[in-house]
């Protein structure tokens, strides 16, 4: 079974000083004892991206250099399976948005559940689960049902 590992699991992996910090890499671990394949996409590094080099005073922001941010990215595309982007891909996430009359922010979760759909993955390890409620087809799982 393959999983997608939302952006916020890999933000909790960056920074060791957060209180679930290892919470989330027993979770990682265990799935891995599993043989699970976990997966990322394009959109999951460019959020990854925004946070670790934002300022720490900035919602949530890791303060990281682009150096150090590009060898936690490298990390993650060293252990993690890249789940492409493509025509599909955007023609599924079109789909969804209308399908849903999405607004603001829910159409980035709807790019995470179409890139999902078109490469057949069903699981979704997040800490925002409320938020992919109305895709009946995605399992959301938190780091704390492990």
């Amino acid at each position: 079974m393959a999983y997608l590992v939302d952006t916020n699991i890999f933000i909790r992996l960056a920074n060791r000083n957060d209180p679930i910090w290892p919470l989330i890499l027993d979770t990682l671990r265990k799935l891995r004892v599993r043989n699970e394949v976990l997966c990322f996409t394009p959109q999951i590094i460019s959020e990854f991206w925004n946070v670790c080099t934002r300022p720490a005073a900035a919602r949530g922001g890791l303060d990281l250099s682009a150096e150090q941010t590009e060898r936690k990215v490298r990390l993650i595309e060293r252990n993690f399976v890249l789940l492409p982007d493509s025509l599909r891909t955007f023609q599924e996430w079109r789909r969804l948005v209308v399908a849903h009359a999405l607004l603001g922010i829910a159409v980035h979760d709807a790019k995470l559940v179409a890139s999902m759909n078109v490469h057949g993955v069903t699981n979704l390890l997040t800490l925002n689960g409320g938020d992919f409620k109305r895709y009946t087809n995605i399992n959301a799982v938190n780091p704390s049902d492990f």
